[in-house]
């Protein structure tokens, strides 16, 4: 009995590490794989270099992201960051 009481530290430890470092970084990569699993067509995104362009066209692993008029790069698929909204924040003052 004393042997399992003198772990209880290590086990805390490690349920600590497990919850504060790998569940939420585990989260973030599935949440980055459904949302690159879900691209369309015609959607504002941001590379992971830091480049914005819109969606030509998806080709499985591949993509093609129009970055200016008659100019696309064709990236991998793992290379979108995020899907840029262009809706306004509720927030921001309207016109008028």
């Amino acid at each position: 009995m004393p042997e399992l009481v003198s772990l209880l530290p290590i086990v805390g430890i490690a349920f600590l590490f497990w919850f504060l470092i790998i569940r939420p970084a585990s989260k973030r990569q599935r949440e980055l794989s459904r949302m690159q699993g879900a691209l369309e067509v015609g959607d504002d995104v941001m590379l992971s270099s830091g480049i914005f362009g819109t969606l030509a066209s998806v080709e499985g692993e591949n993509v093609h992201v129009l970055v200016a008029d008659g100019v696309t790069l064709k990236v991998a698929r793992g290379a979108i960051a995020n899907v840029v909204r262009t809706e306004p924040a509720a927030d921001e003052p309207g016109e008028g």
